[in-house]
């Protein structure tokens, strides 16, 4: 069975940092594009951060320059490093997973795994 599991969100205050994880179990996902979604209160499920197989990356323009996603491959995990973190950053933040493709992609339908989310909440 198939997992991706996220963890290191939380509480801080607006300007701070978080890294979040996503461990994956199952199956291994080193030649699969991967990508981090987030959803805040009242609003559809967003794109943050894709990477390809080949570590190729690709940013929504609300996180570019602020956010990094990497993955460690020996470990079947991604990152997604959070910096110079705002308010509306604040969300439910979800992992996911392309099946067959090594491309990243922002689209939501190209992803068939998904993560429970980890929620991280801005303070101002």
């Amino acid at each position: 069975q198939v997992q991706l599991v996220e963890s290191g969100g939380g509480l801080v205050q607006a300007g701070g940092s978080l890294r979040l994880s996503c461990a994956a179990s199952g199956r291994t996902f080193s030649r699969n594009g991967m990508g981090w979604f987030r959803q805040a209160p009242g609003k559809e499920r967003e794109f943050v951060a894709t990477i390809s197989m080949s570590d190729s990356t690709y940013y929504a323009d609300s996180v570019k320059g602020r956010f990094t996603i990497s993955r460690d491959n020996a470990k079947n995990t991604v990152y997604l490093q959070m910096n110079s973190l705002k308010p509306e950053d604040t969300a439910v933040y979800f992992c996911a997973a392309r099946s067959y493709s090594g491309f990243y992609s922002e689209l939501r339908h190209n992803y068939d795994y998904w993560g429970q989310g980890t929620q991280v909440t801005v303070s101002s």
